[in-house]
């Protein structure tokens, strides 16, 4: 049985409750004794389930509306790297890469293995995505190397390995270009691939992008998808458009117009950024006591960094490793249970934030930009999250 402790904890800020708009911990979990650690947090396409990696090496499921644990998949042998669920055609598999060298699908009703691909046994496996005509091409990296199957038939069909000179840290078929594929290596490039037809070295690369320096996560925002961030190794913040390899802004001392943004501690790292649609991109940054701030970012002229527009301060003791917002949930609030989102980190915590003002003990906030609209009302904006 899972070791589930749902502690009602009340935020006490060590700032003035006036200095910045804050969001109530709800409640935490536990994931495990010891010093183990949350590696990631994913929902399933339904927002049924959420799944949480960790770092004994296995994956757990509970509902992201009430907390509620419900088994765990085991079966790697090494860090898990990346866990993502398949999307609505087969919405109770969840797949997971590790540095054992395999990439496995799990049935999360019954919490089994059902198949796997491997690299080699001594290939670490970093990152995966599903993609091509009709998303059965997975693409995964690994040392300097893009592996390529057709999951239908568990075939590696491609394997590139003249486009990158270190580990392969991210694979992201692109949405909406569902042949292109974007990879990013701790060489500090970015690559831009057509996956269409016969895949090999010499026809398939599209673009280069020298970030200058290892790169550790990418993600698409904008109008059909075109705009790229970047977050670096050493914490610096790069917008791209991808489909004409040029920077749009560059912040590389970001950490610093962070913390200059409120008057906490300094901003230590950043865990991810969260785009809500409208062009509205923020930067998710911490401190190394646990406390988050969700900074918005300007990618006009020069680009700003704001003040940030909800804080999470109350809920860890350590660093953050995932964030998952809520505000991505169909239906709005209603659907989420007025949860603002989860986080993980390296205390081992489930952090559930709420983003309502139902109790006056635990009081939060969020900018309206950070809430998903119902469809009725978001039917009339200019741009749509992807």
């Amino acid at each position: 049985m899972e070791a589930m402790a749902m502690e009602v904890e009340e935020a006490r800020p060590s700032f003035s409750t006036n200095s910045f708009k804050r969001c109530g911990l709800k409640n935490s979990i536990q994931t495990n004794f010891g010093d183990d650690y949350v590696f990631q947090i994913v929902p399933k396409d339904d927002w049924a389930l959420m799944a949480v990696s960790l770092s004994t090496n296995a994956v757990k499921l509970y509902s992201p509306v009430t907390g509620q644990y419900f088994g765990e998949c085991n079966g790697h042998s090494s860090t898990i790297n990346q866990i993502a669920f398949s999307g609505p055609m087969n919405p109770n598999i969840l797949h997971s890469c590790s540095s054992d060298g395999s990439i496995r699908a799990w049935d999360t009703r019954s919490f089994h293995q059902i198949s796997s691909v491997s690299a080699s046994p001594s290939q670490e496996v970093f990152c995966f995505s599903f993609g091509g005509s009709d998303d059965n091409l997975l693409a995964a990296g690994s040392k300097s190397q893009i592996f390529f199957w057709d999951w239908r038939n568990k075939k590696q069909i491609a394997c590139l390995d003249e486009s990158h000179m270190d580990d392969v840290t991210q694979v992201h078929f692109v949405p909406d270009h569902q042949n292109k594929l974007v990879s990013a290596s701790v060489d500090g490039l970015m690559c831009i691939f057509d996956t269409g037809g016969n895949i090999n070295n010499d026809d398939h690369l599209e673009s280069v992008i020298n970030v200058g320096t290892s790169i550790g996560i990418v993600g698409f925002f904008g109008e059909a998808s075109r705009k790229l961030w970047c977050l670096t190794h050493i914490e610096t913040l790069s917008v791209w458009d991808w489909k004409d390899a040029r920077i749009e802004v560059n912040f590389e001392d970001a950490r610093s117009l962070a913390s200059d943004r409120w008057s906490l501690d300094h901003v230590d790292y950043f865990v991810d950024c969260h785009y809500s649609g409208e062009d509205n991109l923020w930067l998710i940054g911490g401190t190394s006591a646990g406390t988050l701030g969700y900074f918005p970012v300007n990618c006009r002229d020069k680009g700003t960094i704001g003040s940030p527009e909800a804080v999470l301060h109350g809920g860890h003791t350590g660093i953050v490793r995932s964030v998952l917002p809520m505000s991505r949930v169909h239906g709005g609030p209603s659907h989420s249970g007025g949860i603002f989102g989860w986080t993980g980190g390296e205390d081992g915590r489930l952090c559930c934030w709420l983003s309502d003002e139902s109790s006056d003990a635990n009081r939060s906030w969020i900018s309206t930009e950070l809430v998903m609209k119902p469809p009725k009302a978001r039917w009339k904006r200019r741009h749509h999250p992807y």
